[in-house]
């Protein structure tokens, strides 16, 4: 075994991975624990599981591959149940004169393999992949949570009926089933796991549709189609978490989760939506244990950074975020109200719902079951002597109204528009019948944004884009002068997606007197955001230009957030 190790080990140092002396410390190891040399040096950090496995297959003269690359037929995926390969760890490649070769993580576990052979009752040859490659494969091409998909078809039978005429009882019992609650969980860990937003659950007529949103895209999982039987119980399981009616089918319905997942704590918002074929359901995925983002780390420059700031420190008036849902404007208040919370300032927020807690700060979530609504919570705050105040939206014309108010009466105020423009803020609260003269008395600022994905820093590349492609944008006086313009191309870190996170890009219009005279005469918006622009203001698409420019992005992904309006500005594409 000694011998075995020191030779893996002297093929990690031919291959300039290791070090020969980090190798003799990691020798002693082994000789005295009797754990793997593998092992030793991965817990060492002295090489990758790459790295050992490469040097492992040369070692046993097995191929090694990775599996992203390969593209494995599906009559070869139905050779072993997904229970099998789930067990084991291992996935089929090909088979070929009654031998089926299969990707292994461990091809010196001898036992597995001779399990396999006396299973499938044909010889077995193995290839070395790594462990992540083959979790990444099983999922791909047998779905999430196929293991469980299959104990549940073996529980229930060979029956091929779809579960839409089962009670109440039948189902309520399903979905306490073990196997329904594993799978639940590990859609929800799977989507945790890969970073999403949302989970959308969409029954059709002949499917069930899994979709997570990453990055802002939806991308659909990867569930097995069988999955469909066992719709009503998934979904009944899901209303028991939130605390749901689950007899209740016809009315749209809400509710919350707190779940748990590798020592972070999430709340999952949950909504139900009746549809022809069952209840469609939408998560969105909000962690607890997150860190408050700060201004510094929004995606403002330090033109847009000054502005803001100056804004935020102004002792009263109002300041509008605008842009569709979605868009990061709760995060670009939160960021600005973490920025002002001192000891001397009083601030309170209504909001619906509380996303994250801030400390130091007294946070009411309105509730219109018992008429706690906007405009009562905002009549009420007044009242308590404080300095700054959010509203988490306003909706409505009495909002409206008790928030000009407040910022008329000494109080800094936050909130947000769903508009189409910065500009566009000043139009939609005059038609919600505020009074011209109020709006340009009370507000400070007005802010739109949108978020677009960031290059993957891993993978992304470098190219020269033509002229034709950079027209697109249709930006004045295009400056290319030290550009860095990258593209997609895609890794395991983004998932072969090309991109990683994402970023904002701004308008922001300060209110100026001349501002506020055009909003007294009511000139319409498109005016108004002409003449924020010639004192200064920059569109969207132009801070989204300075992103590609900087190859924080692509000017695809500017142009899909953001569409051209008949004067060069930008509006958003909704």
């Amino acid at each position: 075994m000694f011998n075995s190790e020191l030779q893996l080990g002297q093929i990690l140092v031919l291959e300039g991975k290791l070090d020969a002396d980090d190798l003799e410390l990691a020798l002693r190891e082994h000789h005295k624990s009797g754990e793997r040399l593998g092992t030793i040096l991965i817990k060492m950090g002295l090489v990758t599981e790459e790295d050992v496995l490469r040097a492992l297959a040369q070692q046993l003269q097995l191929p090694f591959v990775r599996l992203s690359e390969v593209q494995i037929p599906k009559e070869v995926i139905e050779k072993i149940p997904a229970k099998i390969v789930s067990h084991y760890s291992l996935v089929p490649l090909e088979q070929s004169n009654g031998t089926l070769r299969v990707a292994v993580s461990d091809p010196l576990d001898v036992h597995t393999l001779d399990d396999l052979r006396l299973v499938l009752k044909m010889e077995i040859e193995p290839v070395v992949a790594p462990r992540k490659d083959i979790e990444e494969a099983i999922k791909r091409y047998y779905g999430i949570g196929a293991d469980t998909v299959e104990e549940l078809m073996q529980e229930q039978g060979n029956e091929t009926t779809i579960e839409v005429d089962r009670t109440i009882e039948d189902i309520d019992e399903m979905a306490e089933d073990a196997s329904i609650v594993r799978f639940v969980n590990q859609i929800i860990a799977e989507a945790i796991s890969d970073r999403a937003t949302d989970i959308h659950v969409e029954p059709f007529e002949q499917e069930l549709r899994i979709r997570y949103r990453i990055d802002g895209m939806l991308y659909e999982a990867a569930i097995p189609p069988s999955i469909k039987r066992f719709q009503s119980a998934i979904i009944s399981r899901i209303k028991i978490m939130a605390d749901m009616n689950i007899a209740e089918r016809r009315l749209p319905q809400d509710g919350k989760i707190k779940v748990r997942v590798q020592d972070r704590d999430y709340d999952l918002r949950v909504s139900t939506l009746p549809t022809p074929y069952g209840e469609s359901i939408s998560i969105r995925i909000l962690s607890r244990d997150s860190d408050l983002i700060s201004l510094d780390r929004l995606g403002l420059d330090e033109y847009h950074l000054k502005i803001l700031r100056r804004m935020i420190q102004k002792p009263h008036g109002i300041i509008f975020v605008t842009g569709p849902t979605g868009s990061g404007k709760s995060t670009t208040l939160y960021a600005a109200l973490t920025e002002i919370n001192t000891v001397d300032k009083k601030i309170l927020t209504v909001e619906d719902p509380i996303e994250y807690r801030i400390p130091g700060v007294t946070q009411v979530q309105v509730n219109p079951q018992i008429d706690l609504t906007f405009a009562r919570v905002l009549r009420t705050m007044l009242r308590q002597d404080p300095d700054v105040i959010m509203v988490g939206e306003t909706r409505d014309p009495e909002t409206a109204q008790a928030a000009i108010r407040a910022a008329l009466t000494g109080h800094l105020v936050f909130s947000t528009l769903h508009t189409n423009d910065a500009a566009g803020a000043v139009s939609r609260l005059l038609d919600m019948g505020i009074e011209p003269f109020l709006v340009a008395s009370s507000v400070e600022g007005l802010i739109a944004q949108r978020l677009v994905r960031v290059l993957c820093p891993d993978c992304k590349v470098s190219f020269t884009p033509s002229p034709e492609v950079l027209n697109r944008l249709r930006v004045n006086k295009l400056d290319t002068t030290d550009a860095k313009f990258m593209r997609p191309a895609g890794c395991e870190k983004c998932r072969y997606t090309g991109f990683r996170g994402r970023t904002a890009i701004y308008e922001i219009i300060k209110v100026t007197e001349d501002l506020k005279q055009m909003i007294v005469a009511r000139r319409p918006s498109n005016e108004i955001k002409q003449a924020a622009i010639a004192n200064g203001m920059r569109t969207i698409r132009e801070d989204g230009w300075l992103k590609v420019r900087a190859g924080l992005t692509t000017i695809d992904e500017v142009l899909r957030v953001t569409m051209e309006d008949e004067f060069g500005g930008v509006v958003y594409d909704e």
